[in-house]
């Protein structure tokens, strides 16, 4: 009987703290992609975008991208652009399926290591609805987190199995999948150690032999010493493959980072900055766990900022905590094992190599913040044990607690709705945030709303004037504002601040060939695709250029090469096809070529856009396809008038005259070709 409710009451809690997730984070379904990594992980990601094939597989193990080797999870959001394409509900859906999982799994293995109900219950409950790690489930670009935890705790389901039943192929298995999560997000590295915090509760593994009482004063060990000496050693010895495959992954991760230039010059942010950053990270981390609120995507390093006696109080805490959970952890041994989980999880991304300009991130509370948890889940019930109202006082805080905790949660997730509300939000939660309001003024330039976006772009330069984005960010503000010569300024000191960067250079180029200066214009484009040379709006922007100067043959090359890097990208498809339908010219031009670019870029754009049918209607001119051609140009006209477009249906008309008369339509090297990208 009783064995039927402890059963029915586990089954319970599984489907309560589904339940509960779900509706927290259910809205993130309508959430689109943020400006902030999103798109360097799927929307711009052709790789993840065309979905699974072999290239794209081979690349996931090949790839620096995003200054991460983590195959796995490229892997993983390639699946989801294969199933679904690259919708962003989807993919913010199957990473809240894993945040789910990632819960239950928690509940799952912490019950089976302890044998405790509701402090498991308890520590999935907040694991799942801490607002600190709304972060990790709504961002999809740290889809990496919420997979890379999975295969955490995969490994350690497998390792409670290994220990309770020793077997070569547990341990394996064990093994087998530390690896595989390694793969997802170099995270695990500290789980070796962790390991060794549960052998030595609640899996009791260092237990010393008992003390047997003989007739004397002093009590003799028992006979079986030197065996549990031994099992000792071998417990160490069992981690050693496991520390290895870290230590490997530590040092990929290391130069993938050093080589994409992620890991900031010790100039920027000098040791002692970090190591103080360090321990005031600690303690903010310790804060927000209890009051979470000033939640922000990023939070600057502001080491100016710093002050020593907030420094030295943070020491100080840390140090006196530390003392304490050992000098009771001898009976109270989950407070030594939460602690140093807590601490030591966090030790990769605590900023003492320092990967970015962020002080701290909610996204590394992820798996840190379940050492604490525990302690919180078994230390306050032990504390108010002898106390005769515990019962009532744990059933009415811990549901208050959750709820609270749950409606923080929720109103956190809202923030992350689009790249407005995230940056927004973030503005207001955080001083001096450069890089907030760099990408909120990249948000609004997106939906042309330039004076707001030129403004936010100041804001960023005047905290930090040396910024790459935010440099040529408002360079390309003022481009689209109209002010040409001051944008000019801005790109060419982009380019000073960071000489590597292909960006400047291609949008000082676009910016030169606006106000005509071709040659200077064709060097900087020439000049971005010898640093990037996969940057194909640089290639199609060189082509552009090339044609304004007449080298046909060049400009055939790069359009050529950046349909190859883009197969799926209509602008230039549209130029080669207006090149070689409007320019008889040029030698060994197949017109064939031309009409199916057109028709291709035109079906792309499902037949919507009136220069990509105008260009068409040039293409079949050009083959003598005279009624087709007038029948094409009359429709382009026609969906210029719709969308309300003149110039455009004046081009498109005056093309038509000549059509009307059998003549194809002959391009002029002083005519431009349809308009480029902006910068």
């Amino acid at each position: 009987m009783l064995d039927s409710i402890k059963k029915s009451l586990v089954i319970f809690i599984y489907f309560a703290l589904t339940l509960s997730t779900l509706l927290v984070f259910w809205r993130v379904r309508n959430f689109d992609f943020t400006n902030y990594d999103d798109n360097l992980y799927v929307s711009e990601n052709r790789n993840i975008i065309s979905g699974l094939t072999l290239d794209n597989v081979v690349w996931t193990f090949t790839t620096s991208r995003a200054t991460n080797w983590h195959p796995l999870t490229w892997l993983s959001l390639m699946l989801d652009c294969q199933l679904f394409g690259p919708n962003p509900g989807w993919i913010h859906l199957v990473s809240l399926l894993l945040h789910v999982a990632n819960t239950l799994l928690l509940f799952a293995v912490l019950k089976k290591m302890t044998g405790s109900l509701w402090p498991s219950a308890f520590v999935a409950a907040a694991f799942a609805l801490h607002p600190m790690h709304v972060e990790s489930v709504a961002w999809i670009a740290e889809r990496k987190d919420v997979l890379s935890t999975l295969f955490w705790l995969l490994t350690l389901t497998a390792y409670v199995g290994y220990v309770r039943r020793l077997s070569a192929f547990r341990y394996v298995l064990c093994l087998a999948v530390f690896a595989i999560g390694l793969l997802a997000k170099p995270m695990l590295v500290t789980l070796p150690f962790v390991f060794l915090l549960l052998d030595y509760w609640p899996l009791s593994r260092f237990d010393l032999p008992k003390a047997i009482k003989t007739s004397g004063r002093q009590p003799r060990k028992s006979a079986h010493a030197p065996g549990k000496r031994r099992s000792f050693y071998r417990i160490i010895a069992e981690k050693i493959p496991f520390f290895a495959l870290s230590a490997v992954s530590s040092v990929i991760t290391f130069l993938v980072q050093q080589s994409s230039g992620a890991i900031v010059d010790i100039n920027t942010f000098p040791l002692e900055s970090r190591i103080a950053n360090a321990f005031l990270s600690y303690a903010r981390y310790m804060g927000k766990m209890f009051w979470p609120r000033n939640l922000a995507v990023f939070y600057p390093f502001d080491a100016a900022s710093f002050t020593f006696w907030q420094v030295a109080l943070c020491v100080l805490l840390l140090f006196v905590i530390s003392f304490f959970v050992i000098y009771f952890g001898r009976t109270q041994r989950y407070l030594p094992v939460g602690w140093f989980w807590f601490v030591g999880t966090l030790i990769p991304v605590i900023g003492l190599v320092q990967v970015g300009a962020q002080s701290l991130a909610d996204r590394y509370t992820y798996i840190p913040y379940v050492g604490l948890f525990m302690i919180i889940a078994w230390g306050i019930p032990e504390l108010l044990s002898k106390w005769p109202y515990q019962k009532i006082a744990l059933s009415i805080s811990i549901p208050i607690v959750i709820t609270a905790l749950g409606i923080c949660a929720y109103r956190q997730v809202s923030y992350w709705n689009n790249s407005t509300t995230l940056f927004s939000h973030a503005t207001e939660a955080t001083q001096n945030n450069h890089v907030a309001h760099c990408n909120l003024a990249k948000d609004l330039r997106n939906q042309g709303k330039t004076v707001l976006a030129i403004e936010h772009f100041k804001k960023a330069f005047q905290i930090a004037p040396n910024y790459p984005d935010t440099v040529n960010g408002l360079g390309c503000a003022l481009y689209d504002h109209g002010d040409f010569s001051e944008a000019i300024e801005y790109f060419q000191k982009a380019i000073q601040v960071k000489p590597d960067s292909p960006y400047p250079r291609n949008n000082l180029g676009f910016a030169l060939q606006k106000q005509g200066k071709l040659n200077e214009a064709v060097t900087y484009f020439t000049q971005a695709v010898q640093i990037k040379p996969d940057f194909t709006e640089a290639r199609n922007n060189l082509a552009n250029a090339l044609v304004l100067q007449g080298r046909f043959d060049e400009a055939l090359d790069q359009f050529h090469a950046a349909l190859q890097l883009k197969p799926d990208w209509p602008e230039p498809m549209g130029n080669l096809a207006f090149l070689i339908a409007t320019h008889p010219e040029i030698k060994g031009r197949d017109i064939n070529e031309a009409i199916y670019l057109a028709d291709r870029a035109c079906m792309i754009t499902n037949y919507k856009n009136p220069s990509y049918l105008d260009t068409l209607a040039a293409a079949y001119a050009s083959a003598g396809r005279f009624t087709e051609a007038v029948d094409t140009a009359q429709k382009a006209i026609t969906l210029a008038d719709d969308a309300n477009q003149p110039q455009i249906k004046d081009i498109i008309q005056y093309h038509l005259t000549f059509y009307t008369q059998g003549i194809p339509y002959i391009e002029s090297v002083q005519k431009t070709l349809p308009d480029s990208n902006k910068p």
